[in-house]
C-alpha cells in the first residue's frame, strides 16, 4: 500500500469535547494564545479561559496562529483567576496546574480514571503558575525534562498535558 500525504479536506471533524477546560493567566504572547485555541481544538478542549493580562481574540497574531480556531472553540475573560477557580471548583471541576514546583508530580503519576471534570491552569510564559493559584491547586503537574533546561514553551507543554490528560477519557 502505498503511503500518500493527506490533504485537510480528507479531515472528518469529531466533534466530540471533554469535560477538560484550560485556564491561561496573565498571558502577553499572542501567538501562545493562538496556540492554545488550536491544542484546544484538536484535542476537544471544551472551552479556554482567559485572565489577568492575557490578550483575547479579536486579534490579528492570535487569529494566525490559531488558523481561525478562536471562531470555534469558546472561550471567556475574568481578570481575576480565583473566581474563575472558585466557579469550576463548584461545579465539580478538579484544578491541575502545570508547574514545576517542590511537590508537584510527573504528569505519568497522575491517576485519572477518565471520568472528571478538570482545569488545566497554565501561567505567565515569563513567571508560571501564581503561588495564588497554586494554593487553590488539587495537583501540581510538571513535564520531565531530559535536557538541560528547566522548562519548554507554554503552549507545547500545554499539548503534551492536555494529550496525557484527555488521551485517559473513554473514547
Amino acid at each position: 500500500m502505498e503511503n500518500i500525504q493527506l490533504s485537510h479536506s480528507h479531515h472528518h471533524a469529531k466533534n466530540k469535547n471533554y469535560s477538560v477546560c484550560l485556564l491561561a493567566d496573565d498571558f502577553d504572547v499572542p501567538m501562545n494564545i493562538g496556540s492554545l485555541f488550536r491544542i484546544a481544538d484538536a484535542l476537544g478542549i471544551e472551552k479556554i479561559y482567559l485572565s489577568g493580562t492575557s490578550l483575547v481574540p479579536p486579534n490579528s497574531k492570535i487569529r494566525k496562529t490559531s488558523r481561525a480556531t478562536e471562531k470555534y472553540v469558546p472561550f471567556s475573560y475574568e481578570k481575576r483567576p480565583l473566581d474563575i477557580i472558585k466557579k469550576l471548583k463548584s461545579d465539580g471541576y478538579i484544578i491541575i496546574s502545570l508547574e514545576i514546583t517542590s511537590s508537584s508530580i510527573d504528569i505519568s503519576e497522575l491517576s485519572l480514571n477518565g471520568t472528571e471534570k478538570i482545569c488545566i491552569i497554565l501561567g505567565s510564559e515569563k513567571s508560571g503558575v501564581s503561588q495564588e493559584l497554586l494554593n487553590e491547586s488539587d495537583y501540581t503537574i510538571h513535564i520531565s525534562m531530559m535536557g538541560k533546561n528547566s522548562s519548554m514553551n507554554v503552549a507545547t507543554a500545554c499539548s503534551i498535558a492536555a494529550y496525557e490528560i484527555t488521551r485517559r477519557y473513554k473514547k
